[in-house]
C-alpha cells in the first residue's frame, strides 16, 4: 500500500520552551500536542488548519538542523514584517521563476523556504 500523507517532521531543537515561543508566538503556530514523553516532551505545532505537524524534539542532540522546509504564506510581505519586528533574519521576499520566496531559520538554524501561497 503506498504512503497517504506526511504526518509529522521531526525538527531539532535544544530548547523546547524557546521553540514553542518561536514557533507560536512569531510564526503563529498552533500547539498540536504536547505531552510527557519517556525522552521529555511530545510538543508538535503547525499552521492553523495544516495536515502535517512539526514536532519539536530535543532529545536528538547529534542531530543536525535540516535546511529546506519548504511552507507556503498568503502575504510575505507581511511576514517579513512580522520577522523583522521579532528580529529573525530573513532573505527576501524575492521574485523566482517559480514565484516570491522569502528565506529564514528558527533560533535551532533550521532553514526554512516560504512560498507566496
Amino acid at each position: 500500500m503506498p504512503i497517504s500523507s506526511i504526518l509529522t517532521v521531526t525538527v531539532p531543537v535544544t530548547d523546547q520552551e524557546r521553540a514553542l515561543a518561536f514557533y507560536t508566538g512569531v510564526l503563529g503556530f498552533e500547539v498540536r500536542t504536547d505531552n510527557p514523553f519517556p525522552m521529555g516532551r511530545w510538543l508538535t505545532v503547525a499552521p492553523k488548519g495544516a495536515e502535517t505537524s512539526l514536532l519539536l524534539a530535543a532529545w536528538f542532540p547529534d542531530m543536525r538542523p535540516i535546511g529546506g522546509l519548504v511552507v507556503a504564506a498568503p502575504d510575505l510581505d507581511a511576514l517579513a514584517a512580522r520577522l523583522a519586528e521579532h528580529e529573525v533574519a530573513f532573505e527576501g521576499p524575492d521574485p523566482q521563476p517559480w514565484g516570491r520566496q522569502l528565506l529564514f531559520h528558527d533560533p535551532f538554524g533550521n532553514g526554512f523556504v516560504v512560498s507566496q501561497a
